[in-house]
């Protein structure tokens, strides 16, 4: 991996937690949220669709491409609303790395019952110490937090929002890889989707969603411009030629940084079994892509 190609999976996770953080402040909105972030980033990358339309590159799609499209667009519709609820009912510290964490977990545990895969060492390990990391997260290492009220809603919403990652990661990998659709417009028109799927909450009580989304129009404006740059500086590390093997699990750093955004600048009680969870988690999910 060059120099150059390490800089933009650092970028793209330090970019992604952000914008994480961004959502987690404007929780109490919830799906007003959603729907004002999608508006954002349809205004923002319309002219680099518009470039790609005008050019000829990726518009030639077929009736399974548009198929592909609308599920790509639900499966993500129930992925921001999953974890805008995570984040309304826990931690950042403990929902983002979670769900982080579950989805490739889940599409390992996929691959093996579905695909008949075998599971290697590696990725049995790997199981384990995501596992492990979810536990020492959610309890910070004291196991009646289980039994708490609330103690596991981090965790289920979290996990929740880890299966949709994880079947997102492979339908828009098959629309990308095998439909040929450009991962940018791919990424748009999903967009586009969740905004009239969403609408009818706004055109419902458009002055009660006015009134939800005042002060909150910055953070709005900031995921809806960042949640697609940490994509596409992912999709532009991978065109330089870094290996998939070894970008994968340098993402996932994000989930240290989303702990210490947590701790820093929402002043979440992390303590050190944390980000003890956040390290396990991260080496496991290092020996799932390596497995």
């Amino acid at each position: 991996m060059t120099f150059a190609s390490l800089l933009l999976v650092v970028l793209a996770s330090l970019v992604h937690a952000t914008w994480n953080l961004l959502a987690k402040r404007a929780a109490a909105v919830g799906p007003v949220f959603v729907f004002a972030y999608n508006l954002v980033a349809c205004v923002a990358y319309a002219p680099w669709v518009a470039y790609l339309v005008i050019a000829g590159r990726g518009t030639a799609w077929t009736g399974v491409g548009a198929a592909f499209v609308l599920l790509s667009a639900l499966i993500h519709l129930g992925y921001s609303l999953c974890l805008q609820r995570g984040y309304q009912v826990a931690d950042l510290s403990v929902v983002y790395p979670v769900a982080r964490g579950t989805g490739p977990m889940l599409s390992t545990i996929g691959a093996f019952l579905i695909l008949g895969e075998r599971p290697s060492g590696l990725g049995v390990l790997g199981l384990i110490l995501v596992v492990a990391g979810i536990g020492l997260i959610a309890t910070q290492g004291d196991l009646s937090a289980f039994r708490r009220p609330g103690g596991q809603a981090g965790v289920r919403w979290g996990s929740a929002t880890g299966g949709l990652i994880a079947t997102y990661t492979v339908v828009d990998a098959y629309a990308v890889k095998t439909l040929g659709i450009v991962p940018v417009m791919l990424d748009w028109f999903s967009n586009l989707l969740r905004f009239f799927l969403l609408s009818p909450l706004v055109i419902a009580d458009p002055r009660r969603a006015l009134a939800a989304m005042r002060g909150y129009w910055r953070f709005a404006i900031g995921v809806g411009l960042l949640s697609p740059l940490s994509y596409i500086l992912v999709l532009a590390a991978l065109g330089s030629g870094a290996p998939l093997s070894l970008v994968a699990p340098m993402r996932e750093m994000s989930m240290m940084v989303g702990a210490l955004m947590g701790m820093v600048i929402l002043h979440e009680r992390v303590g050190p079994w944390r980000l003890v969870g956040c390290s396990v988690l991260i080496g496991g999910v290092v020996f799932l892509s390596a497995g």
